[in-house]
Parts: structure tokens; sequence; C-alpha cells
């Protein structure tokens, strides 16, 4: 009962663009697996009425977004095809309640990840190729006042996802030193490099592959996986231009309007 109930609510408030009280509030009692259990709901329910499974996010994987909504452990969402959006794109902030953007590195796999046991070189071996992204993050949850639980139930804080058009082969990547830069219209936001995901993106993908296998779901060929945000997250108002630049990877932008 809990796990419909939460579900209902939170697809209710991303359909109407009306936020809810904590769902840690409304139900005190419930866990992390209520949680995940909720959001799997909410996946079922969006795949029956024709969305696609595209990939998977990592969040709250640096300290920096940890801190910001103090959760201190890693959590992951989906990504459907209605979410995602290309380098340049230019995205209606109508689509959302209170967005934030995130900017991190993006997995596509050639094959199938599927825990326990997943280790780095298991991820290495499966990705194809990968490229910038930039995530949007959005919550259900009024003034983003979540704790770990809210957040999983909430598909992982997710909206969006922009993906960039350069696709590199991890032959010679050194993902724990890749640096990036971020840009907010035209002036430099912020720094930091691979190593504020877990020490090193490869390690945040082997966490999800065996985080899911709990639930018996796993990561599939051709799908593309967030790997989790290298600096905090960042308030979008309409007009705002995002982009982020990454050694040897390339870049990825995306505008915001109304």
């Amino acid at each position: 009962m809990l796990v419909q109930e939460s579900a209902s609510r939170l697809l209710e408030a991303e359909k109407t663009k009306k936020v809810i009280e904590p769902l840690t509030v409304t139900y005190p009692g419930i866990t992390v697996d209520d949680a995940y259990h909720t959001q799997l709901q909410i996946i079922r329910q969006k795949v029956a009425n024709g969305a696609k499974i595209v990939g998977k996010k990592i969040g709250a994987t640096s300290k920096a977004i940890q801190n910001m909504f103090g959760v201190n452990q890693p959590d992951y969402g989906h990504l459907l095809n209605d979410m995602m959006f290309i380098d340049g794109d230019a995205i209606s902030l109508e689509n959302y309640i209170q967005p934030k953007v995130e900017c991190e590195i993006a997995f596509v796999l050639r094959k199938e990840l599927k825990g326990p046991n997943v280790t780095i070189m298991d991820v290495i071996e499966a990705t194809d190729y990968i490229v910038p992204a930039i995530e949007v993050i959005d919550s259900r949850i009024e003034n983003w006042k979540i704790k770990f639980e809210d957040t999983v139930a909430d598909n992982g804080s997710s909206a969006s996802a922009v993906i960039g058009v350069k696709s590199t082969k991890l032959d010679g990547i050194d993902l724990t030193h890749i640096g990036m830069v971020v840009y907010k219209n035209g002036e430099m936001l912020d720094t930091a490099a691979g190593a504020a995901v877990l020490g090193n993106p490869l390690r945040a993908v082997a966490w999800l592959a065996n985080s899911l296998g709990k639930y018996d779901v796993s990561l599939k060929p051709g799908e593309i996986v967030l790997s989790g945000a290298l600096t905090s997250a960042v308030e979008i108002e309409e007009g705002d231009t995002f982009t982020a630049e990454f050694d040897h990877i390339g870049s990825v932008s995306v505008t915001f309007k109304r």
C-alpha cells in the first residue's frame, strides 16, 4: 500500500507540477527498500503508458552533492526516452518544477552488466564509449527537503539528460584525472576532476550494476549511464546556457527557455 500510494503521489506531482511534502514525513516508516520499489512502480507505469527505458543515472556520488542534499551514499534512477536531449538543444522550463543542472560523464554500453560482483574491469569491458553529459535534476518534493528515501523514490530526482555528440573510447583515458570546466552564460562557474565521482566514474558504474542486481535489474547493451555529477547542482533561470567542457572527450551545452 505504501509503495502504491507513494508512486501515485509522485506521478501526480510530476503531472500537475505541484510539489508534495516529503515522503519521509508522510510515511515516517518508509525504508530504502520501499523507496526503490516505489521508483520501480513509477517506471513500470510509465513504460505501460509507452515510455522506453534507455538507461540509468547515478546520483549523490560526489561529496559536493551529498553535502548539498544531506545524504551520505549514492542512489540511482531510470532514464526514459522522453527525458533525453542532445548537445545544443533548447529546453523549456515548463517541463520542470524546481530544476537544477549537474555535469558529468555518460557511459554507453555494448555489453550487459548485472550484479553482484561487477568490477571496474567489467565496466571497462562492457563500455562502448563515453560522452559528456548534463543532467537536469528536479524534485517533486517541496523545496528540495529530501532525505535519502525521498530522492530514491522520486527516480533519483532525475528529470532530463543532455548527451554530447562526440563519442570517445576509454582506451588511454584516465577518468580519475580528467578535468572539467563548467560555464554559465559564457562565464566560468566551476571546475572539477573525475575523481570527485567515488574516486573514479568507473567505480560508480560498477556500484550501480551491483546495486541494481539486488532488484534483478541489469544494465543492458545500448543503455546510457550517467555516472554522477562532478560538482554541485546549480539552479536554472530562464535564458541560461550551461556548457561543460571536458579534457579529451569534448563538450556539451544546453539552453533553457520558457
